[in-house]
């Protein structure tokens, strides 16, 4: 079931997901929000981007139908903040990373799969896509 979630300039809101290196969880989380919640949009960011995004996350996404492989690692910016409904951590909590913004912002305390098995991805995935499912109900049923 899609949603909206409205600004009061007409443009969709958007769920930013938040991880160091922007290289596995928070990418996940941005694909699943992306593929449930088709009139909303979430967008992923790091304090310390890597290169990459983690192959095995890329491998576990694809093993359920989500291709990530075209995923790059981004910089968190303050245009991403300030243009978000809500802020997601992974578990990765920085007290640097979302300085000075008045958007909510909740830690979902999931552990760092990177150096770890394919099967601590898979883990860590399904956690993501329960958390993310969770969120979605949520929103829709704030209706703000």
């Amino acid at each position: 079931k899609a949603f909206l979630v409205s600004r009061q300039d007409g443009k969709m809101k958007k769920i930013l997901f938040v991880c160091a290196e922007n290289s596995a969880r928070s990418q996940m989380a941005e694909a699943f929000f992306n593929s449930m919640a088709k009139k909303a949009k979430a967008e992923s960011a790091g304090t310390k981007p890597a290169s990459t995004v983690n192959p095995l996350a890329v491998q576990v996404m694809k093993d359920i139908g989500i291709d990530i492989c075209r995923a790059k690692p981004k910089m968190l910016t303050f245009k991403m903040i300030n243009s978000s409904k809500r802020i997601i951590t992974m578990g990765c909590t920085d007290s640097k990373a979302c300085p000075g913004t008045m958007t909510p912002t909740e830690d979902w305390g999931i552990d760092n799969p990177a150096g770890k098995s394919v099967e601590k991805f898979r883990e860590v995935r399904d956690v993501i896509k329960e958390k993310v499912e969770f969120l979605i109900k949520e929103l829709e049923n704030s209706k703000k």
